[in-house]
């Protein structure tokens, strides 16, 4: 009997050790379980981030390209006003040396118009006689 008591004690240790295991094995399985939903929670949020990321940069881009078209356009405006300018400067500056040319052979052959005269001919003459053609950059820009 003693041998069938002492079988019994060790075949209860055997029952408590394979108990602890069984139930050591169950909490990892469940750890394990719980650390893999973590994992897929953070892989989703990742995969929504980057749909995010990348719906932001496709608006980004959208706005740079639209941007720079602008900025060509404004560019291309900017170069045909500044080519007006000079073409207008240019003008100017041969209508003003006509004008000087005029004034001074009139001054040299002593042929200057009485201005009583010229104002009883034409009276809008008086306000124009001698006076340079003047204009500004500023005048271009005027729509």
């Amino acid at each position: 009997m003693a041998s069938s008591s002492g079988n019994s004690g060790c075949d209860e240790v055997l029952m408590v050790v394979d108990e602890r295991k069984r139930k050591r094995m169950q909490s990892n399985r469940e750890s394990a379980r719980r650390s893999r939903m973590r994992k897929q929670k953070h892989l989703d949020e990742l995969v929504c981030q980057v749909t995010q990321l990348k719906k932001e940069n496709s608006n980004i881009l959208s706005s740079i390209n639209m941007t720079t078209q602008q900025y060509a356009k404004v560019e291309a405006e900017n170069s045909v006003l500044r080519a007006q300018m000079m073409e207008l400067s240019q003008r100017l500056q041969s209508l003003n040396e006509i004008l000087s040319y005029i004034n001074n052979s009139n001054m040299n052959n002593n042929n200057i118009i009485n201005h009583q005269e010229d104002f009883q001919i034409n009276p809008w003459n008086l306000m124009y006689v001698n006076q340079p053609i003047m204009a500004s950059a500023d005048m271009l820009y005027q729509y």
